[in-house]
């Protein structure tokens, strides 16, 4: 059994503060007798064909080159490979129109409207539809804060045009700013075949609003109460079947949770944080392996 353990072309842009996730991860499964190979999914040197199985870990540059990762997606789901999440799932969660579809099954999400492409909306228009006076804006296909902006009523003015000249490229979303990401922070519930593992809060760093750790965002590991993870769950439950794992973001605004998104692409696992949460990928990974 071949599988592919598919990465990006590093370049530095998203190196992680705390630990190397993807080589540990990967020595890790291989000490447990796996035959896995680290892959570059751009790579055009890869023979795919190999290959029976294939995780995604870590393809954080695909916002940047998504036909491209569209044409690998329908490339691996041609030659039968399983894609370990499913090519259905990845390619539905590569845009952040997915929101939608969760909101409509009934789920609370943070409240989010779509700039689509080529439109000239008027930004200030979303202080009165969402009653606030702070708002961020970023495109439906991103990672890592790309092209975000946070904005109030004083300073849109300075930040439409340029909206208006990104969205000539790409959809765009908006969502208010939630002042309990930086008082509180932001939940990370993780689950490894739809099974919970462990939890963490991520905190920005001061002055900013970005939780991520290589923008200086700090981990903290939570004991969440059992609520707290049977709310989790309905969103892994109704939107990631089959799926090896799956990361639900979000923030309790007003005693509910709230989520900024569901994670079933690339995410970084935070598997330090828990002692068996290694061990959780593995036992994961190993029953849907052989399920199949």
């Amino acid at each position: 059994m071949q599988i592919a353990y598919v990465t990006y072309e590093n370049l530095g842009k998203y190196n992680s503060s705390v630990e190397d996730e993807d080589h540990i991860l990967l020595n890790f499964l291989k000490n447990k007798g796996l035959q896995i190979t680290e892959e570059t999914w751009s790579s055009p040197k890869v023979d795919w064909s190999v290959y029976e199985y294939a995780i995604i870990k870590t393809t954080w540059d695909y916002i940047d080159k998504f036909e491209e990762w569209t044409s690998w997606l329908n490339k691996i789901e041609q030659l039968n490979i399983k894609l370990l999440n499913p090519v259905a799932v990845v390619k539905w969660n590569s845009d952040k129109h997915y929101l939608h579809d969760i909101e409509k099954a009934g789920l609370i999400i943070t409240p989010t409207r779509y700039c689509e492409k080529y439109s000239k909306p008027q930004l200030a228009n979303f202080f009165e539809i969402f009653r606030k006076n702070e708002l961020v804006i970023k495109p439906t296909i991103s990672g890592g804060s790309k092209n975000t902006f946070r904005f109030r009523i004083g300073n849109v003015a300075e930040i439409q045009g340029q909206i208006h000249e990104l969205l000539e490229q790409e959809a765009f979303m908006v969502q208010p700013y939630l002042e309990e990401i930086v008082t509180d922070g932001e939940w990370s519930f993780l689950f490894f075949n739809g099974v919970y593992s462990h939890s963490l809060i991520k905190k920005a760093k001061s002055g900013d609003f970005r939780v991520q750790h290589y923008l200086g965002g700090t981990i903290h590991p939570q004991n969440p109460t059992e609520n707290q993870i049977a709310i989790a769950q309905q969103y892994v439950d109704q939107f990631a079947k089959g799926c090896l794992y799956a990361r639900v973001d979000g923030v309790m605004v007003n005693g509910k949770f709230n989520l900024m998104e569901l994670e079933l692409i690339d995410p970084f696992l935070f598997l330090f944080t828990h002692p068996q949460a290694y061990e959780n990928y593995f036992q994961a990974l190993k029953l849907l392996l052989n399920k199949n």
